[in-house]
Parts: structure tokens; sequence; C-alpha cells
């Protein structure tokens, strides 16, 4: 039982060539971008045109279908759920994939033009799949694989449920989402009529990838008040809001910070700031796999900024806090352990190690599980998300596809808990 790997390198490339890449700024608008509704009713007439039930595109772009069970009507409901969207973090319109042939474990020149080379000194990860044909950009947009390899293996696995009727599942519901990127996805998920028993996002990483451990997650906005004074005579008087910003950062754990920690280690995370001497608006990303350390890492801003308006004056610094995600495990070790122990007998009968290991980031089965729908993450097999280096062997994207489709046959064998 395997799925061809050329209708998933085709259904892959078809994906990647609409522009989905998602806009925070642009939060009174769902989805954020037009190309995400685009690409949903794309993929709601393909789903049609394989049959499903229940094909749904709502006006916010979310996707929900049903693949009815056929003969294992005792079995609970299994859901897969994906987002449409791609990340901010670089270019992401007019996609040029390429298939690198047998990679020889050795750099790759993506655009001779641009001199945009993919070196393994810098990415060695890659060297693992020596000999496999890995599909990449030309180095000037990200590819897409977050999450565009977790629908191709969704669809691609129900595609094979569908033309080959002698194996029996159970009822298996899909759910595909916007705007992911920005935080905002299971917001307005419906998972009452999702009406899934468990369900799985296919957002993960490389291959074997099993996670339900996340990051607690806050996103708090930092307001600097500063005053802006002519710099002829600006002594005593002139309050510099980038400066205060600056001294804010240099006040955070030094060794706290993405580019120091890994695993469970927590950090601050300073990735936008904006404005001028008047006013500087700085963005933050708070997160700690500990619930506890979590809450103790948003105590530090607020003692802080207590501190910045005793020296500077009432006002000078105010925070907007944002609770995004917390953290899954909770909720997964509350009498729903089967779910990951069936993911890992899936990867197990595919010859699979399952690679356990802690989300440095969220999915929506973050937001989910707290919502009553138990939701793991399975990998796509994708690495370099968010960059232009972004890549996908093709064995891992078809593992990937696989491991739906054994979960998807596992669960018809289950009984109703």
């Amino acid at each position: 039982m395997q799925i061809g790997t050329d209708v998933l390198v085709k259904r892959f490339l078809d994906y990647v060539s609409y522009a989905t890449q998602s806009d925070e700024e642009n939060d009174q608008v769902w989805p954020s971008t037009p190309g995400q509704m685009v690409l949903a009713k794309h993929i709601a007439a393909e789903l049609k045109g394989l049959g499903l039930t229940d094909v749904e595109v709502d006006e916010h772009a979310y996707i929900m279908a049903t693949l009815p069970a056929n003969g294992c009507v005792a079995a609970p409901t299994v859901g897969f759920i994906a987002h449409l969207d791609t990340a901010m973090d670089a270019p992401g319109d007019g996609i040029k994939p390429q298939i690198i042939k047998a990679y020889d474990g050795q750099d790759i020149v993506l655009n001779a033009a641009q001199n945009i080379v993919f070196r393994t000194a810098d990415f060695p990860e890659i060297k693992r799949y020596a000999g496999q044909d890995i599909i990449m950009t030309d180095g000037t947009t990200l590819l897409g694989a977050d999450d565009k390899a977790g629908v191709t293996s969704i669809i691609s696995a129900i595609e094979y449920l569908v033309q080959h009727p002698e194996l029996k599942h159970g009822k298996i519901r899909i759910g595909f989402t916007p705007d992911e990127e920005t935080g905002r996805s299971a917001a307005k998920f419906d998972v009452k009529k999702f009406a899934a028993d468990f369900a799985y996002t296919v957002d993960g990483g490389e291959i074997g990838g099993l996670e339900y451990e996340n990051f607690n997650a806050a996103n708090p906005v930092i307001t600097f008040h500063g005053v802006s004074v002519h710099t002829g005579d600006a002594k005593g008087k002139m309050k510099n809001a980038l400066s205060l910003a600056s001294e804010w950062q240099q006040m955070l754990p030094a060794g706290e910070k993405p580019e120091y920690t890994e695993g469970y280690e927590g950090f601050f995370h300073v990735y936008k700031l904006a404005g001028g001497c008047e006013k500087a608006v700085m963005h933050m990303l708070v997160r700690d796999h500990d619930k506890e350390k979590f809450a103790a890492r948003k105590k530090l801003l607020d003692e802080m900024a207590a501190f910045f308006n005793a020296k500077y004056g009432a006002g000078t610094v105010e925070i907007e806090p944002h609770d995004v995600y917390f953290n899954m495990l909770e909720q997964i070790e509350n009498g729903h352990m089967y779910v990951v122990d069936l993911a890992k007998q899936a990867m197990t009968e595919l010859g699979l190690e399952p690679d356990v290991q802690p989300i440095r980031g969220g999915t929506d089965g973050a937001q989910l599980s707290f919502r009553g729908l138990p939701c793991p993450n399975l990998f796509t097999g994708g690495a370099n998300f968010h960059g232009r280096f972004e890549y996908l062997p093709v064995p891992s994207l078809q593992a990937a596809a696989n491991t739906v489709l054994q979960i998807m046959l596992d669960t018809g064998k289950l009984m109703r808990r």
C-alpha cells in the first residue's frame, strides 16, 4: 500500500502555484488575503470531484468535507486538518519550484543568475536525504510546504481510499483552515460542526515527527511613548521612544532568545519594531512549555513596564497582552493518549521510527485540543520552513501521506470509545 510519488508531487506543485501568504496586519478581514479563498474554492471543487460529501467552503475560507464510512460504522470519526496559508517571513508569491533529482549531498545552486546557493555548511541536515529527489525553490521565495505538504498528504490519502473501496474505514472528516500563520485559524473553526472524536493536524516537519506538546504562547505588543523636541534644544526634554525600546530589549534575559534556546527552553523574542522618537511599537513573542514559567515570563514584562514608568514617567510604556495558545499536553494526557498511540502504531506499521519532540511553536491543534478536540500534530516531511531555503524530500512527503492513510485505516478497526 503506497501512494504514488507522481500523484503527490503533481498535487503539491499545483497547490504551491497559488499565492496564499497570510497578513497579520490585516486582522479585520477573514481570510486576511484573497488568495486563500481562491485556493479554498479550488480544493473544494477537487474534493467534490472525488465524491466527498458535506463539502463546504464558508465565507472565511474554512473547508470541511466528509468521506463516509464504507463498512466500519461503529468506528470513531477521525479528522485531519491542515492550513491553506503560508508564512510572511519570506516572499511567497510567484514560487518557482524545482526538483533536485537524486541529490548528491553537495551544495546546490538554486539560482545561478542571482548567485543563490544552498550551502550544506549552513544546513547540514539535508545530507541525510542524499540520493533522494528533493523539491526546492529558485531561492527567491519560500516553498510553501508549510502547510501545502499537509494538505497534499490528506487529500492524497482520501483519494487513495476512494480509488480502493476494498479498504474498509470509518467516517473521516477533513478540514482546511486559513490564517494559521497569524495565529487566528482555530478561532472560527467550528469544532461541533466538524464532529470528529479526535483529529490530527498535519503540519509538522521532518519525517517521523509526532508532536503533542507545544509552547504556551503570548504575543504582547509594547508601546513606548516618547517626547519629540528639536535636536538643537533637546537636552533634558527629549525622550526618544526608540531609545526606550532599545533599553527594553537589552533588559530582557540575554540567553533567553530563540537563537540560544532549544528543546523545552522558553524565550523572549522581539520580532518587529516600528516608530520614531515620539512613539515606537514593539511586537514580541513570549514562549514556554511550562505553565508556571510562562506566567513568570509575562510577569517579568509587567515588572519591566512598571520600572520604565517609574523611571521615565507614568504612561511611558504600555503593554497590550495577547495570549495566543496553550500547551496541548495538558489536554492530551487527560485521557487521550490513545490518539498519540494510534499515530505511533501507524508509523511503526510503515517501518517509520516515531520521533516524538515538543513543538517549539504551535499548531491549530493546540487551540482545538482545549476546545474538546484532541489533536496531536503529524509530520509533513518538509524542512527550513518560512525561508528561501525551504525544502521537501519527495520520499518524506510520501511517508507523510502514507501515515495519514494508515491512521485512517487503523481508526476503522477501533470501536467508538
